[in-house]
């Protein structure tokens, strides 16, 4: 199932407990708290640190499809190295995650509006990360992306992706409801394990995936993608 190499995994961060506790706490909207408690339990701690042990140190690093900015913030606060860059296409989440930026007092993190979809390359980020945001694009805008967000990337640097196979059925069919009820406008597609890994280096990464085995229903699937040199 893996293939591509990936360089070295940094260690889990520690305070990540009391990161995300600062993150659900400094959205004043309770209907928002709930809905970041939810996604934390989806990507708690643990997926949190899988996910973090391939961001580097240090630089830009994309968030694309930040939303209220839950996952740029946390990384905030455990990475000061960083500077995220959070993308969304809705004007007031965007809003929201500069709020709660500023409550949070962290200063190593921005927001933009924008469309991943009209996403292009200007070089240079030291990586980014797309967590469960490839299942909401249109098919046919996903391989355009993958070249933009490879031709973005600085030598050595890493994209990592978070994805829904679609095996085994029954959790697929758990997600898609799932999806329907967060977003019943955007049909969600899911990509086949093998698709998106094979797309991903089309689109030039040197490609690491596995399944992030989890008790929930979800077919977690984690793709670790490098730009060759570095």
């Amino acid at each position: 199932m893996d293939s591509g190499s990936t360089s070295s995994a940094h260690p889990p961060d520690s305070g990540g407990r009391a990161a995300i506790t600062r993150v659900v706490e400094a959205y004043d909207d309770w209907v928002i708290r709930t809905y970041s408690r939810a996604r934390f339990l989806i990507l708690r701690q643990r997926f949190l640190d899988e996910i973090g042990q391939y961001l580097p140190r240090a630089g830009d690093v994309l968030d694309l499809g930040c939303g209220f900015g839950l996952f740029s913030l946390y990384y905030a606060q455990v990475r000061p190295g960083l500077r995220l860059h959070g993308v969304d296409l809705d004007v007031r989440r965007i809003g929201i995650a500069r709020e709660a930026a500023r409550r949070l007092g962290v200063a190593n993190v921005d927001y933009a509006v924008g469309d991943v979809r009209d996403f292009r390359a200007r070089g240079g980020y030291a990586g980014a990360y797309m967590l469960d945001i490839v299942h909401h694009v249109e098919p046919e805008a996903v391989r355009p992306l993958f070249r933009e967000l490879r031709a973005s990337l600085a030598p050595g640097g890493c994209l990592v992706v978070k994805d829904v196979d679609t095996r085994p059925a029954y959790k697929r069919w758990f997600t898609h409801a799932l999806d329907l009820v967060v977003s019943p406008g955007s049909p969600p597609h899911y990509w086949p394990a093998e698709t998106l890994h094979a797309a991903l280096e089309e689109a030039g990464f040197q490609v690491f995936r596995h399944a992030m085995v989890d008790f929930l229903p979800y077919p977690h699937v984690l793709y670790v993608c490098r730009a060759p040199g570095g």
